[in-house]
């Protein structure tokens, strides 16, 4: 079957290099999306290697079994990546793993579907799940939070600086003309409470990634997964990821930090000498981000950042 939308999978290269892909080794792809960073692993594994993907979507394990249903070297589990660790454990694999890798966010053919209604720009029921068989809707959520939640939401995960005068729009337009359940409809509803529409975005954006990413609990799911990685990985073993928004970015730039620096941000006065705990990673290079002619070709890549941990001995 064709793909409805094609994705062009981010950093591909860079990701490839930054997992320093073994023949033999043992990887684990946390969001598998539509394939393109797991096809080009298992193009450089040999017949003992192997490749464990996840993901919440029913769409992208359905590509993943067409596409790689016949390669023994390959699984994929339907779910949050936080089931790494259980689902390595049951192969015997904690410890072993030579590379972990994460594509943080929405993936290209999600946004593309306006059935799945994570974009303002078409028109769709405003669900914005990953999994649509799992959790509450955007449009269950907001036809039931406050404003000081909604605005909460849209302040902390959006960096919304209107937060406060669009949730009182939101709760104001169903309060009048009954719960909001399509994409537009919340687009427009945003556009016309916001005082300041910025060059070149639209005043929805902010909004939308804030509602996206509470009602996929990304930022709790991913703090979870990196908390897992340490245990999972192989000494050498690595970690990659690629973030869309400074939200993510920092967790996993504090994460590698901490983990490198040999201990979590603890007291002052915490009575244990830092000489006393070890490093468990060491980050690798620099931060990567695409290079022009990737922007040319992929504008989506524009705000995408590549991090790169190494497990120590």
């Amino acid at each position: 079957m064709a793909e409805k939308n094609q994705h062009a999978p981010v950093l591909l290269e860079e990701a490839l290099a930054a997992l320093n892909i073994r023949p033999e080794g043992i990887y684990l792809d946390g969001t598998f999306g539509r394939g393109g960073h797991a096809a080009a692993i298992l193009e450089r594994l040999g017949p003992d290697g192997r490749l464990l993907a996840t993901d919440k979507d029913p769409e992208a394990v359905e590509a993943a079994r067409q596409r790689f249903g016949s390669d023994d070297r390959f699984a994929i589990v339907r779910g949050s990546y936080t089931m790494l660790a259980e689902e390595a454990a049951k192969r015997g694999w904690s410890g072993r793993i030579r590379g972990i890798f994460l594509d943080l966010g929405v993936s290209s053919p999600q946004l593309d579907d306006a059935r799945r209604g994570f974009s303002f720009r078409t028109e769709g029921p405003l669900d914005m799940r990953m999994d649509p068989a799992s959790g509450e809707s955007a449009a269950d959520w907001l036809a039931r939070a406050s404003d000081r939640e909604i605005a909460d939401v849209l302040k902390e995960y959006g960096d919304e600086r209107y937060a406060k005068r669009i949730a009182r729009a939101i709760v104001r337009t169903r309060e009048e003309a009954g719960p909001i359940k399509t994409t537009a409809h919340l687009a427009d509803v945003i556009a016309k409470a916001h005082p300041r529409w910025e060059r070149d975005r639209h005043p929805a954006t902010r909004s939308f990634q804030a509602i996206r990413i509470y009602i996929n609990r990304e930022l709790e799911e991913l703090e979870a997964v990196l908390g897992q990685t340490v245990e999972l990985l192989a000494p050498g073993g690595r970690l990659a990821v690629i973030s869309f928004h400074s939200l993510e970015d920092r967790r996993v730039k504090r994460f590698m930090r901490d983990e490198a620096s040999g201990r979590d941000e603890l007291p002052p006065d915490f009575p244990v000498q830092a000489s006393h705990f070890q490093p468990q990673l060491k980050v690798i290079g620099k931060p990567v981000r695409a290079g022009k002619e990737e922007l040319e070709r992929n504008p989506r890549a524009r705000s995408a950042v590549l991090r790169v941990a190494e497990r120590v001995a």
